[in-house]
């Protein structure tokens, strides 16, 4: 498997500050064959031994005699590997539009893997120009950060050329990147004079126009937006088959996963060219934001990534605005942060990082979402204006250097006057968030609010005092229905309880914290508050996105027992005039972990009728087929509706799937590739084997790696026990991308109890296999909490525990905290919900007395 690399020479110009006889430096899987000093116009002195620290990946060269203090350079002759770990410099491999498998050669570095390809410092605050000169087949196209300079046919060998390319600007490590492979590619200018390429996989270059299109109108809006050009002379996008995370933001080259890159204007989905419109916007940010002005220390990764994951939507918002994407951050970033922050095993936005193992893990929806989110609150509590001039002080002061969160704070605090330190690190350096507590007297004309605060769990209030209570500075904003979308006031919550006065309101108008559903916090109303509120649901007078943060918070709420689920239950049922996708993306999420709870019960089918009652409207109304005039939105919706009514059993959402399929699978009428996932997943959870054997012949005749993707994700909807297993099987086949594994193997597991039990045996039994294809990396962790998550009896979370006590995954260590965590939550609320809940199920259907 593994291919050792040939002879690579490395050269680095060198400051000794202090004589020594020693150099440390990072390095991992590589074997050094020679490594030599020359100081400024003196000789060159052999270093005559190599001390490889692995468990640090650190090796020390020992040199003879002491190096004096100047400069001159280090040279090292190496031997390397191209692995298959999808880290490092590593190889891809790719099918040939013959069908003849071959590899390219790319590199992922962050965040500690630079050392896999060339001892360096690894770190990124040291930073260092680099001039990449890479050997090549000369049929094949290489590629890195900068522009290519020269190129010519290697002396020794005819077969090869020499590709030179042009010096880096000062920069990090992590952010250095080659590829070298075959790829066509489509190119254009940005208004602002930077050539931009998309390379794809050969013969797809049609499927690069839409990312081309994306990235044209990103890089203005961002130099626009930080008032700071972008820095390079050109800047490439490209497709890599097999590769680990989303995307990457290598400087001037960034590296995506084909299906966060590549749009086909047949086959490709409104909810794929969303993804790849968001994800370009995150890589294009961290240009700027990440590569220009790099974080000091691991500690700072949220800065890079809780921005890009903020700024991206403001792009997509720029580009899209019939996307609607504000709405959509509430629930894909927003709600995701608010739940895993609310487990005792969260962990705050800032980490001390020590050991390489230790950085993956902070890869995950803090330093993401949550970052994004309190980026979101801080923006709109400094307003757009303060908050672009301290963005613009910040990335020209700390251009080509290394920043930290606190340098950050001190540039919008003088941009904006206002207390910006004090109040984030509330946010960012201890965990978890607030729940704001609300009550109202009406006095005359005036309304009194009393608002407190303490720290939400997701295990229910705790009976603690307030001096051992973490506080949190909380920008609240207030509306009334006056005028739901304006502020009518803002206050800053700074200790544990307040009283505010807000005046000329009547008695029958009602009032709503955090309008916009920005602040970062959940929100319990007194009974006549809330009561007053919930009409604002059915007449849609509040707007969509508080009518999503209402109905998210209730749902939290009776997770942690502070209301009953039945109250929820009740509020659901008064969205059935709900025209916006959003919200109903999230009542259908939500809905989903309770009929994932109730599959331990007797009565998972009087859910099910509960979920067809609720979306049966919105499907009929909405229909199979789109209309003229529909949008982005429309065919979201569409495929969320009829994707739940078939997933829940719905008789004729059933038959027409079927017969849409049958018709597909024939080639008499292909489907809209926005009706295919909710048609595959209905056919198969009602399916038997010649389903999911049509299903798995759809997935080998596949060009496109979304529509791969497509057909993976659902093969665990599968109901018979036989059927799952071969599921399973296949997740680990050589059909499968790496990457894409954890999705079938989370598939099976989310879709039914059955599946649940399985997939966990099935990690079990193939633990060390798993492990090695994915060691350290987050996909470990993803695996881990797709597969354990979903249980909902309390000796499962001893035995979670006991498996990962004797099967280590240091990367995962958190995750198997949260999983079990979680299990333990669901079987508490089980207990203590699950019988009113089928009391209430049953009574809604009994017939009037």
């Amino acid at each position: 498997k593994q291919e050792k690399g040939n002879l690579i020479l490395c050269h680095c110009p060198f400051q000794v500050t202090q004589g020594t006889n020693q150099i440390v430096m990072n390095c991992a899987d590589i074997d050094i064959i020679t490594a030599s000093f020359v100081p400024e116009g003196g000789e060159e002195i052999n270093a005559t031994g190599f001390n490889y620290q692995n468990e640090d990946e650190k090796v020390t060269l020992c040199f003879p005699s002491i190096l004096q203090k100047g400069s001159g350079s280090l040279k090292i002759d190496f031997v390397g590997e191209l692995n298959d770990k999808m880290k490092g410099f590593y190889r891809s491999k790719y099918t040939t539009p013959s069908g003849e498998n071959r590899y390219a050669a790319v590199t992922q570095f962050e965040a500690t893997d630079a050392r896999r390809a060339f001892p360096c410092w690894d770190e990124p605050a040291i930073k260092a120009t680099f001039d990449i000169t890479l050997i090549i087949p000369k049929d094949r196209i290489a590629l890195s950060n900068m522009n290519v300079v020269d190129r010519k046919p290697y002396p020794e060998d005819h077969s090869l050329v020499e590709v030179k390319f042009a010096t880096t600007p000062i920069m990090s490590t992590y952010l250095v990147a080659f590829v070298i492979g075959e790829y066509d590619f489509v190119e254009s200018q940005s208004s602002d004079g930077v050539t931009v390429r998309v390379y794809t996989p050969v013969g797809k270059a049609e499927q690069g126009k839409f990312a081309l299109e994306v990235a044209t109108k990103t890089l203005p809006f961002y130099k626009d937006y930080f008032s700071v050009p972008y820095p390079l002379p050109k800047i490439d996008l490209i497709a890599i088959a097999d590769f680990a995370a989303g995307a990457m933001e290598n400087w001037g080259l960034v590296t995506y996963r084909e299906t966060a890159l590549l749009i086909d204007p047949k086959n490709s989905c409104a909810s794929s060219r969303q993804w790849v419109a968001l994800v370009v916007g995150h890589e294009l940010a961290h240009q700027w934001f990440g590569n220009l002005v790099t974080m000091e220390w691991w500690t700072h990764l949220w800065l890079n990534e809780g921005f890009a994951s903020w700024i991206e939507y403001l792009c997509v918002d720029h580009c899209f605005p019939e996307y609607d994407i504000w709405t959509q951050f509430v629930s894909a970033d927003y709600t995701r942060a608010l739940d895993l922050d609310a487990l005792d095993n969260s962990h705050p936005i800032e980490v001390d990082v020590g050991h390489p193992s230790e950085v993956d893990e902070i890869f995950d929806a803090i330093s993401y979402s949550k970052g994004a989110s309190v980026i979101r609150m801080l923006h709109n509590y400094i307003g757009d204006e303060d908050f672009r001039k301290g963005m613009n002080a910040y990335l020209l002061k700390f251009q080509h250097k290394n920043a930290s969160t606190e340098d950050l704070w001190e540039c919008l605090e003088q941009a904006s006057g206002k207390p910006i330190a004090a109040v984030m690190n509330s946010w960012t350096k201890q965990m978890g968030f607030p729940i704001i507590v609300v009550d109202q007297e009406q006095h005359g004309s005036d309304r009194v609010l009393k608002i407190s605060q303490k720290k939400f769990c997701a295990s229910g209030p705790r009976n603690g005092t307030y001096e051992n209570c973490p506080n949190w500075m909380v920008p609240i904003s207030i509306c009334t229905s006056e005028d739901p979308s304006c502020t009518k006031m803002k206050v800053l919550l700074d200790q544990p309880e307040t009283t505010v006065n807000i005046t000329n309101i009547a008695p029958d108008h009602w009032i709503k914290i955090n309008p916009g559903t920005v602040g970062f916090y959940r929100i319990q109303y007194s009974t006549t508050m809330l009561e007053s509120l919930l009409p604002g649901i059915r007449d849609l007078t509040l707007l969509p996105v508080d009518r999503l943060g209402l109905q998210n918070d209730l749902f939290s709420l009776a997770r942690a027992g502070m209301i009953s689920t039945v109250e929820v239950l009740k509020v659901m049922e008064a969205f059935v005039n709900e025209p916006n996708y959003t919200v109903w993306s999230d009542l259908s999420c939500n809905l989903g972990v309770l009929s994932s709870l109730l599959s331990h019960t007797d009565f998972h089918e009087d859910i099910q009728e509960f979920i067809r009652d609720l979306f049966t409207p919105i499907g009929m109304k909405l229909g199979w087929d789109s209309k003229t005039g529909e949008g982005h939105l429309d065919a979201l919706l569409r495929g969320l509706v009829l994707g739940k009514l078939g997933k829940a059993g719905h008789k004729a959402t059933l038959e027409e799937a079927r017969r849409r399929f049958k018709e597909h699978v024939e080639g008499k009428q292909t489907l809209p590739a926005d009706l295919r996932s909710p048609v595959y997943l209905t056919v198969l959870k009602h399916g038997d084997s010649t389903t999911l054997d049509t299903m798995l012949k759809l997935h080998k005749q596949a060009d496109m790696q979304e529509e791969k993707n497509r057909i993976e994700r659902v093969l665990g909807a599968i109901p018979a026990p036989d059927l799952i297993q071969r599921v399973l099987n296949f997740a680990l086949s050589e059909e499968v991308r790496p990457q894409d594994t954890v999705s079938v193997i989370g598939g099976v597991a989310g879709s039914s109890k059955q599946g649940r039990k399985a997939a966990w045996k099935f990690v079990k039994d193939n633990w060390e296999e798993l492990h090695n294809r994915y060691q350290g990396g987050f996909l470990i962790s993803r695996l881990i909490k797709l597969t354990a998550d979903g249980f909902a009896i309390d000796k499962m979370a001893a035995e979670v525990k006991s498996f990962f006590e004797s099967h280590h995954a240091p990367a995962a260590e958190r995750t198997v905290q949260q999983c079990c965590e979680n299990i333990l939550l669901n079987a508490a609320w089980l207990k203590r919900d699950a019988e009113d809940i089928h009391q209430y199920l049953l009574q809604r259907k009994a017939p009037p007395v």
